[in-house]
């Protein structure tokens, strides 16, 4: 017996899957130099399998009209992974960040948050959203320094709670 690709998740009905499934998926760049990282947790503390996670990112000098885009499942162990460049910053005073869109079952609707970058202390010190951030809430949204790229847990509920956004 052949094992069935896994589609993406669906809280009611069959799956139908114009315009989900992307093309480019994780790759945002080819021949990127970046890894970005990690899980999603639910309220428990649990891995969740069928998470689906989009990235929107500024090119390495801070444009937006490349259209830097990619899509990725979390595998059943909750793990997601990108290829991509670090952007560069959109605006004056604002730090090198990728947008990311979580969409899990149980949401009605997809969280949006951010992931800034942990090399880029001074620049996060002056961001505008992160600065709107309670301090004892930031460090939700810096990634970790990894031997293989940036580590970014996204935490949809419970203790450490990754900060979304009502956008």
């Amino acid at each position: 017996m052949s094992a069935q690709e896994l589609t993406p998740s669906q809280t009611i009905g069959p799956f139908f899957g114009f315009a989900l499934p992307y093309e480019g998926g994780p790759v945002i760049v080819e021949g990127g130099g970046l890894r970005v990282h990690g899980t999603v947790f639910d309220g428990a503390g649990e891995p969740v399998p069928d998470a689906l996670i989009e990235v929107l990112q500024a090119d390495p000098d801070g444009g937006l009209d490349a259209g830097r885009f990619g899509r990725c499942r979390t595998r059943p162990e909750a793990g997601y992974a990108f290829t991509t460049v670090k952007p560069g910053a959109t605006a004056d005073g604002c730090a090198p960040h990728l947008a990311l869109i979580v969409h899990a079952r149980g949401l009605l609707l997809h969280l949006h948050t951010r992931m800034y970058f942990p090399d880029e202390a001074e620049a996060n010190a002056a961001d505008p959203v992160l600065n709107a951030v309670p301090v004892h809430r930031r460090h939700t949204l810096i990634g970790a320094a990894a031997d293989n790229g940036v580590r970014f847990d996204i935490r949809l509920q419970g203790e450490n709670e990754t900060v979304f956004f009502n956008v």
